[in-house]
């Protein structure tokens, strides 16, 4: 008895020890995670349990039912996926950079535009005669052989042709290396020339170009007047680059072309004008284009704008080089070249062309909305001509570039680059060869000049809209040629085909701005998020900051088993043999045998330790024993 009431508090104790060692463990555990969770599990179900988001709480209301849980599960990230397919849709728009339009009416006074006039006739200039006369017998010629027509030509003329013909340098033995032929239609290679079959609209008419290597190529057109028109062309271009000062073609003949000039209903000066010389339009004259006194319409209508008369007869022209005669007339800004071969239209003669303008501006965003261009300096083409950047001017001056870089020379119709000089083929003697083969990879954009050259983002335009009638009329053209004839010196055999009229005004002072706006900002894109969050799951801003902390809690909870299950290795790893030590190899072999039977006899007295009830069922045994003895 005694025995047993002197056990009995040592086994309560270890026992209490025992339970208070498992509470300290659970209290270590719990100060351990106290901002995070035991497990994933454990994490997962709070989420669920506590969210805002619609639908997750029935992942844990209904975890006893199997097939309900797997329902939910399904469902809910169904919807997961939804929002987020929507939300890519939603981000793919928004880095499209959609834009609106935006169509603004405006209310002003207008600054007129500038208006280039042209003659349409290639002047014969005193600088380039002798070598056109020669020219024109070469053509008269060539006509004669091929179409059997002979073209008058004064017989004052023919005295050059026979000196200038001795010299190999002469521009007959130019001509000569570039003919004009006629070749038969492809359907029509190998039949002969006198074949029955063949006649006169079966023949193609071009001229042959070589370059140094004696590589030809017949450069054929299907029209005749426009081959000869071309062939000429391309021989006054040469004749244009022999000229070694550009000034000796400046010949202005303002007061024999425009014979009256009135802007708002006040005359017009040589202050209001400009002049510069096309090589296929002639004479051509620019007003307001002074950008110190612009011209500003007073008021709308045909009395308050531009009103020209000008002299259309074909004077000392160029037959072979303009087929049309009146004027050709261009509005543009005043810091843009006048393109007359693209934006220009042309007058007819003893007719009055009334032009009514209406102005449009164009405003686009740059940066990642287009590809537009503020001022041409991010454009990888040099600009040629002095005047703000436009698409035409950039194509240009690309086409003159190639030109240079491939020919070795300059075309005569566009500036000239720095260090270069015009084509002309008594140095250049290929460069027709190249020019040609070149336009033709330009045209097929080869060359990449369209898809350098950008549309600059802010533009104005001139919807233009013309009306006709005849001038002078019946009844008054004899008083108007008189008084022509009286203060210009008008003297005309053709009266009615030698002057026209032309009004150029503005309809109206009322102007359209055309302007972009984004229409996906970041508010915008914000706001579609939000309203794809609410459809899916009805939730708010808070209830994505609960989804990040779940994201947040997640990866702690990673770090921190990650870090346990190392440490736990650690501890489970035998040490490793210290370096450079030979005097401590036994020591090492038996490392593990001595430290082994430590750990695991600590474990084995606390396993084996016996129970209040194995020492409560054995004294009486004893007792016995005892008692026995």
């Amino acid at each position: 008895g005694s025995v047993k009431a002197g056990k009995m508090p040592e086994g309560e104790k270890m026992r209490q020890c025992k339970q208070e060692e498992e509470q300290q463990q659970k209290e270590e555990k719990r100060e351990g995670l106290i901002e995070f969770y035991s497990s994933y599990q454990e994490l997962f179900q709070f989420f669920c349990s506590n969210t805002t988001i619609h639908g997750a709480i029935r992942l844990v209301c209904s975890k006893k039912n199997k097939m309900k849980t797997a329902f939910w599960s399904v469902l809910f990230f169904l919807t997961f996926g939804l929002m987020y397919w929507q939300f890519g849709i939603l981000y793919r728009e928004y880095f499209s950079y959609p834009v609106n339009l935006n169509l603004n009416l405006n209310s002003d006074r207008l600054t007129f535009p500038a208006v280039t006039l042209c003659t349409l006739n290639p002047y014969r200039y005193s600088a380039i005669r002798k070598q056109l006369d020669q020219l024109d017998q070469i053509t008269h010629q060539t006509l004669l052989d091929l179409y059997d027509y002979n073209m008058s030509l004064p017989q004052s003329d023919w005295s050059t042709l026979s000196t200038q013909r001795r010299s190999s340098r002469s521009l007959l033995h130019h001509v000569q290396r570039h003919p004009l032929r006629r070749q038969k239609r492809d359907n029509l290679v190998n039949l002969p020339e006198n074949s029955p079959s063949v006649d006169k609209n079966d023949w193609k008419i071009g001229f042959v170009l070589c370059n140094e290597n004696n590589d030809c190529f017949h450069q054929a057109y299907s029209s005749g007047v426009d081959a000869v028109r071309e062939w000429y062309s391309f021989h006054y271009i040469n004749i244009l680059a022999q000229v070694p000062d550009a000034k000796a073609l400046d010949e202005s003949d303002f007061e024999n072309f425009i014979y009256a000039c009135r802007f708002n209903e006040a005359t017009c000066d040589k202050a209001n004008y400009t002049h510069f010389h096309h090589p296929l339009y002639g004479n051509c004259y620019t007003f307001n284009d002074n950008s110190s006194s612009l011209w500003t319409s007073s008021l709308p209508g045909i009395n308050n704008g531009l009103s020209l008369v000008v002299r259309t007869e074909q004077n000392d022209f160029i037959p072979l080089l303009s087929t049309v005669t009146g004027a050709r007339v261009m509005v543009h800004d005043q810091n843009e070249p006048a393109f007359m071969d693209d934006g220009g239209f042309n007058i007819r003669p003893g007719i009055e062309t009334s032009i009514s303008m209406k102005k449009e501006m164009t405003v686009r965003l740059g940066g990642s909305y287009s590809d537009c261009t503020e001022d041409g300096s991010d454009v990888p083409v040099q600009n040629l001509y002095s005047s703000r950047y436009t698409e035409q001017v950039c194509i240009r001056s690309c086409f003159q570039l190639n030109m240079v870089e491939r020919c070795g020379c300059a075309y005569n119709f566009y500036p000239l680059p720095d260090g270069a000089e015009y084509c002309d083929y008594r140095k250049h003697t290929a460069w027709g060869y190249c020019y040609y083969k070149l336009l033709a990879e330009f045209k097929a954009d080869v060359l990449g000049c369209f898809h350098k050259c950008r549309k600059p983002c802010k533009m104005t335009e001139y919807q233009l809209s013309a009306g006709y009638s005849r001038w002078p009329s019946a009844v008054s053209e004899d008083w108007v040629f008189y008084m022509l004839s009286q203060q210009n010196k008008y003297n005309i055999t053709s009266k009615r085909n030698g002057v026209a009229k032309v009004n150029i005004f503005f309809e109206e002072w009322n102007y359209k701005t055309n302007g972009e706006s984004p229409a996906f900002t970041v508010v915008t894109l914000l706001s579609q998020l939000g309203n794809q969050w609410s459809l899916w799951f009805g939730s708010s801003v808070l209830s994505v900051m609960e989804l990040a902390e779940l994201v947040l809690d997640f990866i702690a909870i990673t770090f921190i088993l990650a870090f346990r299950w190392f440490r736990s290795r650690q501890k489970l790893s035998p040490p490793g043999p210290p370096p450079n030590s030979q005097d401590n190899a036994a020591f090492q072999d038996e490392a593990p045998a001595v430290s082994a039977p430590h750990r695991f006899t600590v474990e084995a007295v606390v396993t084996t330790l016996p129970s209040y009830n194995s020492l409560e069922a054995r004294g009486p045994s004893r007792d016995g024993e005892v008692g026995h003895e």
